[in-house]
């Protein structure tokens, strides 16, 4: 039988639950980008919002906070084709999409799937393909809305601990999933996933929730333990913070991605997979770094 003072922590514990269940505040995600392209002047947007083939956007509706990354694939070079117009013609696609509220905060998939549709029908031929990672926070439910395809990513992290993160999708070996447009009549001989094929998820997120989103080149060179470190950095909320964070974050993988003694999370990956590989991966570095905050107009 429990006592009087147990039961009253228990119903304190229930009222206090059932408050934090019906917060009727609004949330928003103060965000903050940095980036270095492997062939480019680190720290210098290429165009847009794209470091070297990776893109980005940062975008907000009166419902929901939606961002997003892509990685445009570099071996399109070889065939005369620039792969950062494709990564960064969908997030711009995205972006314009999620501005004009065209698209349901529960439904990320179907952002990406407008956005790449689009580009199909597009009257200028647009060639390439590109891996991509949408994440949607509604301001009213305090849901994470996420679509993933590819070796993007994210992770949330929470009390120092990293409590959500998404899965990368391979096809193979250093072939991730993605989304293709290529010349007519070689559809075959290119790798071209659907949207549908991207891995979704939503759970509730809280307020001071960090949320770290990147394209390969972050996760490929820095482990979570060593982003955590990182993420220690990260004081309050405020977007002058979250910036140096970001940036401190983004520079250490700059740094080890071109460092030969370094056994990086993509050489670790390569071993387990039969290949005598050493060090960092040189590559594009796109990190958007998110906290969860109250909504102020």
């Amino acid at each position: 039988m429990l006592s009087a003072l147990s039961y009253g922590r228990l119903v304190a514990r229930a009222v206090i639950g059932g408050l934090s269940q019906t917060d009727s505040r609004d949330y928003s995600l103060v965000t903050a980008r940095c980036g270095f392209g492997k062939d480019y002047r680190k720290g210098i947007l290429k165009k847009g919002m794209c470091y070297g083939d990776d893109a980005c956007f940062i975008a907000r509706h009166r419902s929901a906070d939606v961002l997003g990354v892509a990685d445009g694939v570099g071996g399109w070079r070889d065939y005369g084709v620039d792969p950062s117009q494709f990564s960064a013609t969908l997030m711009k696609t995205c972006e314009r999409l999620v501005r004009e509220g065209r698209f349901v905060p529960s439904n990320p998939v179907g952002v990406l799937t407008t956005s790449y549709y689009e580009l199909l029908q597009n009257k200028v031929p647009l060639l390439g393909s590109s891996t991509a990672c949408i994440v949607v926070l509604d301001r009213q439910s305090h849901r994470l809305h996420t679509a993933n395809l590819g070796d993007s990513g994210f992770l949330v992290v929470r009390g120092g601990e990293v409590v959500h993160r998404s899965d990368e999708q391979q096809h193979y070996f250093n072939t991730p999933f993605q989304l293709s447009i290529v010349p007519p009549g070689s559809e075959g001989a290119v790798l071209s996933d659907s949207p549908d094929a991207a891995e979704s998820s939503s759970f509730n997120v809280q307020l001071g929730d960090i949320i770290l989103t990147a394209t390969d080149g972050l996760f490929d060179n820095m482990p979570d333990y060593m982003i955590l470190q990182q993420l220690k950095k990260l004081k309050n909320t405020n977007y002058e913070s979250i910036e140096r964070t970001a940036r401190s974050i983004a520079e250490q993988a700059h740094i080890l991605a071109y460092d030969p003694n370094y056994m990086s999370p993509f050489a670790e990956f390569a071993c387990d997979n039969g290949l005598n590989v050493r060090g960092g991966k040189p590559d594009d570095i796109t990190v958007l770094l998110s906290i969860v905050a109250e909504y102020t107009d």
